[in-house]
C-alpha cells in the first residue's frame, strides 16, 4: 500500500452494488453516460466497505445532480454551483461519514467555478466526481466552460469563441491532494479510480467523460477515442501540471497522488467548552 492511501475500514458483511442502488429509477435519457458513473460510484461504494448510513452523496444542479436520488445512502441536492461548500460543512461537522460530491461541467465550473478552486486549495477530505459532457444538457444545449470553442449549436452559432479550460490543470494549480480523469463507458476502470480516489486522504478530484447523446451524441465517439490509461500517476505536482496539458484531453488514468495533509489535519487541537468560556468571563472588578 502507498503512503498516500488509507485502508478500507472493516465492514463485518461484504457489499454488493445492490447495497445502494434505491428504488427510484434514474430518468436520465436514455444511452446517458451518467448511468455508467451511477454504476462506477456502486461498485465503488460497495469495494469500499462502508455501509450506506455512513456514505453522503451531495450534488447542486443539473442532469448529473440527480445521482443522490439513484443511490441508497444519505443524499443532499443543494442549489447552483453550492455543491462544494455545502460538502465540506458536512465533513467538518461530521468527519465520520464518508463524503463525496457530485455534479456537472456547467454546475461544478461556471457558477460553482470559485468554489471549485478553493475546495481544492483547502484540502478539506472529501471527493468530487464532475461528469463531463461539454454542455449545459438540462438546459437545452448552452455551451459549458469546457465546450470546444467553435462547437456549433442553435443558442451559439458557430461557436461561442471562447477556449475551454482543462479541468486536470485548474485542479492541480489550485492544490487538488488526488486528480484524475475516467471514461463513464468503461465502469470497471471507473470504479477502480473511484475507490483510489475515496481512500486518499484530502481533496480528491475525478473528471468523467460523460457522453450527451442527446445535444452532443458525436460524444459517442469517445468509445474509440479515449486514450485508456494514457495519464500515469504522478506524485510531483509540477510533473502532473506538464502532462495534463501536453497529452490529449481525452486521455484517461490517475495523474496525480499527493501528500499535503488533509485540512482537519492543519486545523488547532480543539478547545475544550470550559476554557472557551473562561475568555468570555468579565472582571467583577
Amino acid at each position: 500500500m502507498s503512503i498516500h492511501e488509507t485502508a478500507a475500514p472493516a465492514c463485518h458483511q461484504p457489499l454488493t452494488l445492490k447495497d445502494f442502488k434505491s428504488g427510484v429509477e434514474p430518468i436520465w435519457c436514455p444511452g446517458c453516460g451518467d448511468f455508467g458513473v451511477l454504476q462506477s460510484l456502486q461498485r465503488a461504494l460497495a469495494a469500499h466497505g462502508r455501509p450506506p448510513h455512513e456514505v453522503a452523496l451531495v450534488s447542486g444542479i443539473g442532469c448529473s445532480s440527480r445521482l443522490p436520488a439513484y443511490t441508497s445512502a444519505y443524499g443532499f441536492h443543494g442549489v447552483h454551483g453550492r455543491a462544494l461548500p455545502v460538502a465540506a460543512g458536512l465533513k467538518l461537522a461530521r468527519p465520520d461519514l464518508e463524503v463525496i460530491v457530485v455534479g456537472g461541467d456547467g454546475d461544478g465550473y461556471s457558477i460553482g467555478g470559485n468554489h471549485f478552486l478553493h475546495a481544492c486549495r483547502r484540502n478539506v477530505n472529501l471527493t468530487y466526481i464532475v461528469m463531463d459532457n461539454r454542455v449545459y444538457g438540462m438546459t437545452k444545449g448552452q455551451p459549458s466552460p469546457t465546450t470546444e470553442a467553435d462547437w456549433d449549436s442553435d443558442i451559439a452559432p458557430g461557436g461561442s469563441g471562447v477556449q475551454p479550460f482543462s479541468p486536470l490543470a485548474i485542479a492541480l494549480a489550485a492544490g487538488a491532494n488526488f486528480v484524475a480523469r475516467g471514461f463513464a463507458l468503461d465502469v470497471k476502470p471507473l470504479a477502480d479510480i473511484l475507490v483510489a480516489a475515496i481512500r486518499h486522504p484530502g481533496f480528491s478530484f475525478v473528471e468523467v467523460l460523460s457522453p450527451c447523446i442527446t445535444f452532443r451524441p458525436e460524444e459517442m465517439e469517445w468509445k474509440k477515442a479515449v486514450q485508456r490509461g494514457a495519464l500515469s500517476v504522478n506524485t510531483d505536482r509540477a510533473a502532473a501540471m506538464a502532462m495534463a496539458l501536453s497529452v490529449n484531453e481525452l486521455a484517461s488514468g490517475i495523474i496525480f497522488q499527493g501528500d499535503r495533509p488533509a485540512y482537519s489535519e492543519t486545523l488547532p487541537a480543539p478547545t475544550g467548552l470550559a476554557a472557551i468560556e473562561k475568555e468570555f468571563e468579565l472582571n467583577a472588578a
